[in-house]
Parts: C-alpha cells; sequence; structure tokens
C-alpha cells in the first residue's frame, strides 16, 4: 500500500515538507509507502471550464503539461493522498488549487473512494480556512477523509520553528497512523464498493 504525500508549497524543504514528513514517518512505521512529491514554483495552468477533458478520448485535461501527467501517474498507484499547503491569505496557494481543481475534475477516477487528508501550516492564523477549503475536494469525490487527534495544522515561519511546534508534529504523526489504519481496514475486509446511481445533476433556475 502506498500513499501520495502532495507538497504544494512553493519551498521544496520549507514547512509543509517538515509536517508531510511527519506524517510519512507514522506511516512508513506502521508499513505504508509514501511519496512525496514537490508541485515545484513554475506557473500552473488552471481549468478554463473548456470540459475537452469530458469529450476526449481516453479522459483527462485537454493542457498535458509535465506537472498534470506526472500527478496522474502516482494517483493511479496511490491507495490514499495526503495534500499539504501553507496558507496564504487564510487560503492554500493558487497554484495547488489551480492543479488540484484540474485532477479533481478530470482524473476523478484515480482519486474516487481513495482516503485521503490534508495539512497545513501558518505562521499565526488563517488555518482553519485553507484546511476547510481542502477538505472539499475529498468530499465532492466520496474519498473517506482521514483525521488526527485535532485539525491538521502546524505553526511556523521556518522548518526549525515548525520542528518546535510539539503538538502539531503529534498531530502529524497521528494522522498517519489513522491513515495506515483506515488503509489496512479496508484492504483487510474486502469488501465491495457501494453501487453507485447515475449521477443527478440539477440547477435552481426554473
Amino acid at each position: 500500500m502506498k500513499v501520495l504525500l502532495i507538497n504544494g508549497s512553493p519551498h521544496k524543504d520549507g514547512c509543509i515538507f517538515t509536517s508531510l514528513s511527519e506524517v510519512a514517518g507514522a506511516l512508513q512505521d506502521n508499513g505504508i509507502e509514501t511519496e512525496i512529491f514537490w508541485i515545484g514554483t513554475q506557473p500552473v495552468q488552471g481549468c478554463t471550464g473548456c470540459f475537452r477533458c469530458k469529450n476526449t478520448r481516453g479522459g483527462g485535461c485537454f493542457f498535458r503539461d509535465r506537472l498534470y501527467l506526472e500527478l496522474v501517474e502516482r494517483l493511479k498507484t496511490a491507495d490514499g493522498i495526503i495534500i499539504g499547503a501553507p496558507v496564504y491569505y487564510a487560503g492554500p496557494p493558487g497554484s495547488l488549487c489551480a492543479i488540484l481543481d484540474r485532477l479533481f475534475f478530470s482524473a476523478a477516477q484515480h482519486l474516487l473512494r481513495k482516503p485521503a487528508a490534508c495539512v497545513v501550516n501558518c505562521r499565526r492564523g488563517g488555518a482553519s480556512a485553507a484546511f476547510d477549503r481542502l477538505n472539499k475536494y475529498f468530499t465532492i469525490l466520496q474519498m473517506p477523509v482521514v483525521a488526527s487527534q485535532y485539525w491538521n495544522s502546524t505553526h511556523g515561519s521556518t522548518p526549525a520553528e515548525v520542528s518546535r511546534d510539539l503538538e502539531g508534529l503529534q498531530t502529524m504523526r497521528t494522522l498517519g497512523k489513522n491513515m495506515a489504519y483506515m488503509l489496512k481496514s479496508i484492504a483487510q475486509a474486502g469488501l465491495p464498493l457501494p453501487p453507485s446511481e447515475p449521477l443527478a445533476v440539477t440547477n435552481f433556475i426554473s
């Protein structure tokens, strides 16, 4: 079993990497393979709402950039997903949301019903708003959201400061243990997924 941890910070080895590494360590201690994938610092194409991903043979986003293609390949083999983000103006960075919008819309089949969680880091405030924003990606694709002992946030302006956030790091380790437990429980149960109804799409215009 494998968990993909997405580092959505522009700083490869920054605060979010520190937080995700704590989660990854707990996962590995429980026999789960991990990979931390950094989205980088290049400009990220956002979703344009063109819907060509729904009309293209084989599916997938019309924009075939390296970041999108690499993440899709990793999602195919991941059993669980954890997304990490710094807090910018009480939300995740725009570059992270841009790629997530495209992935969750055009590559939903590689995400559907996989256990997921998010991790955020801030200097002082805005963590819960960013946490809420990211969790909404999971619930629209029926992904079980893995909980911890508190909201999944760490605090600090530098990795050294994050490493002194003892409660935050413990929250990260608990998240890793709970993700490992959920993945193993699902595998051991071996139950078929519940049947899906045909999708009903409505709006409020009469």
